[in-house]
C-alpha cells in the first residue's frame, strides 16, 4: 500500500485526450406518490432538476479530479443542451477547445427522473448515425494537428457514433507521433475497429459479445484474452469483472485476477471511467500494469460507495491507502474546495450538523436518511469548547472531538466531517452553500440556522423525523443514575 501511495504522491500532471460520446445526464427530482385518475400510471411531482456529466465527460473529470490535464473531442449538438454541457465540462477544469457542434444530431441527453434516489423513468434523447460530413472533418483536423500535443489518448466509447473507424486510426496516429499511449473503453461487437491502441478494457459482458466465446469460470479467461489480441493486435489484455476483480495478462504472458476490495456497494454507475481514467493516467505516466491495475481498482471501489457517478479524486486515494489522515476528516477549506468540485459537477451536497457526543441507533438513522437526499453528506461537529458552551452540562462533552468524528468516519452514510468552534454552523454553512440542509424533526419551528442562506441560493431544508426516545443526555443520566434503559 505504500509503494502505491508513493505513486500516487509523485504523479505528475499529465495532458491527456478523451475522444468519445458526450452525455448530458439531467436528473428531475420530484416526488411519486399517488396514481393519476386518468390512467393507471404515477403522478410525478417535479421539484428540481440538476445536470451531471455522462459519458466521455465524465470520464474526464475522474481525470481532472486525480491531477491530470484534460481535454475532450467529442460532439454536442447546436441546442441549449449541447450549451450546457460544455459549462459543465468547463467549470469542471476540462478543456473544451477540442468539442465540435454537429448541427445534424441533438446533444446526447438521457433525463432521469427520481424520487428520493429511486428512478421512476429514463427518458433518452439522441441519434446514434456515425460522425460524418462537417462535424467528422473538424474532429479528423484536431487529430492531425502535429506536434501532438498530448501524453495519452482515451476513447470513451459509448456507442453514439463519435469513434468511427476513421476517428480511432487518426487517433492511433497522432498518438504514435508523439509516443503517447491509447486505451480504450470499448463498446459494441466489432473490436477489429480499434487495431492498433496499446490497451482496451471491457467489461465481462462486452468481451463474451466482442469474441463470441462464454465466460463461465474464470479459467475461461485466457482463452477469451487471446482472441481480444489476435482481434485487436493489444499485447496484452484486461477485462473487468465487476464483484470478482479485475483480470490482466502482464507483458510476460502471464494471467492474473486483481480481487475486488470489499466496500459497501451503493451504485455501480461510472465505475467503468473511473477504471479507464485512473488505468490511462498511471500508464501514461510510466507506472506497471499492474500497479496501475490495482490503484484503479481502489478508484473504482470508492466510486461504487456513491450513488450516481462520482470522480474519485487523489486525495480519497491516498486516504484510502492511509497515507493522508483518515480522508473523510476535512478542515474548512478543504471542506469549501469540496462543495465546489461537487457543484461544478452537477451533484448535490447535503450538509447537517451536531454534537454526536454518545453515538446511537437515532443518530445512524437520523444520518442514513440525510445521505438518502443528495450524493454527498457533509457532516459539521462542533469542537470540544463549542459543545461546552452550549450548556450541557459541567462532563460535556463524554468524548473528544478526535474521538467522535473517528467514529462518525467509520459510518457508511457519512462522507465528510468538518469542525466549526462557533456557536452555530451559520458561517460554516455560508462557506460552503450545500444544496441540502437537514435538521431534525424537532427543529420545526424553532428557526432552523442557516434556512435563508441556502433557500435564497436554490437550496431545500428538510427536517426529517427522528427515533423517539434516542438522545445523548437521556443515555448520560441513566449512566449518572446507573439504571438500565427501557
Amino acid at each position: 500500500m505504500q509503494h502505491l501511495a508513493r505513486i500516487l504522491t509523485e504523479l505528475p500532471s499529465l495532458p491527456i485526450l478523451v475522444i468519445g460520446d458526450l452525455i448530458h445526464d439531467r436528473y428531475i427530482e420530484g416526488v411519486a406518490q399517488r396514481v393519476s385518475p386518468e390512467a393507471p400510471v404515477l403522478v410525478f411531482e417535479q421539484q428540481g432538476q440538476r445536470g451531471r456529466l455522462g459519458g466521455a465527460g465524465n470520464v474526464a473529470a475522474n481525470l481532472v479530479a486525480l491531477g491530470a490535464a484534460a481535454t475532450v473531442l467529442g460532439t454536442v449538438g447546436e441546442d441549449a443542451a449541447g450549451q450546457e454541457l460544455r459549462d459543465m465540462l468547463h467549470d469542471g477544469g476540462i478543456d473544451v477547445s477540442a468539442v465540435v457542434v454537429d448541427p445534424s444530431r441533438p446533444t446526447t441527453r438521457k433525463t432521469r427522473y427520481v424520487s428520493k434516489t429511486a428512478q421512476i423513468l429514463r427518458v433518452d434523447e439522441e441519434m446514434r448515425h456515425a460522425l460524418a460530413g462537417v462535424a467528422l472533418d473538424a474532429a479528423l483536423a484536431i487529430l492531425e494537428r502535429r506536434p501532438f500535443p498530448f501524453r495519452a489518448v482515451l476513447l470513451s466509447d459509448y456507442g453514439k457514433g463519435v469513434l468511427t473507424p476513421r476517428i480511432v486510426q487518426a487517433a492511433v496516429r497522432a498518438a504514435r507521433s508523439s509516443g503517447a499511449i491509447v486505451v480504450v473503453d470499448p463498446k459494441g461487437r466489432d473490436y477489429s475497429v480499434y487495431r492498433g491502441v496499446d490497451l482496451l478494457t471491457p467489461n465481462r459482458e462486452e468481451a463474451e459479445a466482442a469474441t463470441g466465446m462464454r465466460i463461465q469460470t474464470l479459467d475461461d479467461l485466457p482463452k477469451v484474452a487471446h482472441k481480444l489480441r489476435e482481434i485487436t493486435g493489444v499485447k496484452s489484455a484486461t477485462i473487468t469483472l465487476g464483484k470478482d476483480g479485475i483480470f490482466y495478462e502482464d507483458e510476460g504472458g502471464e494471467h492474473h485476477v486483481i480481487p475486488t476490495e470489499a466496500r459497501q456497494v451503493f451504485d455501480v454507475t461510472g465505475a467503468g471511467d473511473t477504471v479507464v481514467a485512473t488505468l490511462t493516467y498511471l500508464r501514461a505516466a510510466g507506472v506497471s500494469l499492474e500497479d496501475s491495475l490495482r490503484v484503479a481498482n481502489l478508484a473504482a471501489g470508492i466510486t461504487v460507495g456513491h450513488f450516481g457517478t462520482w470522480a474519485v479524486s487523489r486525495r480519497e486515494l491516498l486516504a484510502l491507502l492511509g497515507e493522508r489522515g483518515p480522508g473523510k476528516i476535512l478542515g474548512r477549506d478543504e471542506a469549501v474546495a469540496l462543495a465546489a468540485r461537487l457543484r461544478t459537477e452537477g451533484k448535490r451536497l447535503v450538509f447537517t450538523n451536531g454534537c454526536f457526543d454518545l453515538l446511537h441507533p437515532g443518530h445512524t438513522e437520523y444520518l442514513a436518511k440525510a445521505r438518502s437526499y443528495g450524493d454527498a453528506l457533509l457532516v459539521g461537529v462542533n469542537s470540544d469548547a463549542s459543545v461546552r458552551r452550549q450548556g450541557k452540562g459541567p462532563n460535556r462533552p463524554v468524548n473528544t472531538l478526535a474521538d467522535r468524528m473517528a467514529v462518525l468516519a467509520a459510518l457508511q452514510s457519512v462522507d465528510y466531517l468538518v469542525e466549526f468552534d462557533e456557536e452555530t454552523p451559520l458561517a460554516l454553512i455560508e462557506a460552503i452553500t450545500p444544496q441540502v440542509l437537514v435538521k431534525g424533526e424537532d427543529w420545526r419551528g424553532r428557526g432552523v440556522v442557516g434556512r435563508e442562506w441556502v433557500e435564497s441560493h436554490g437550496g431545500q431544508v428538510v427536517l426529517v423525523e427522528l427515533r423517539p426516545g434516542a438522545s445523548t443526555t437521556a443515555i448520560v443520566e441513566r449512566i449518572l443514575r446507573g439504571a438500565r434503559p427501557g
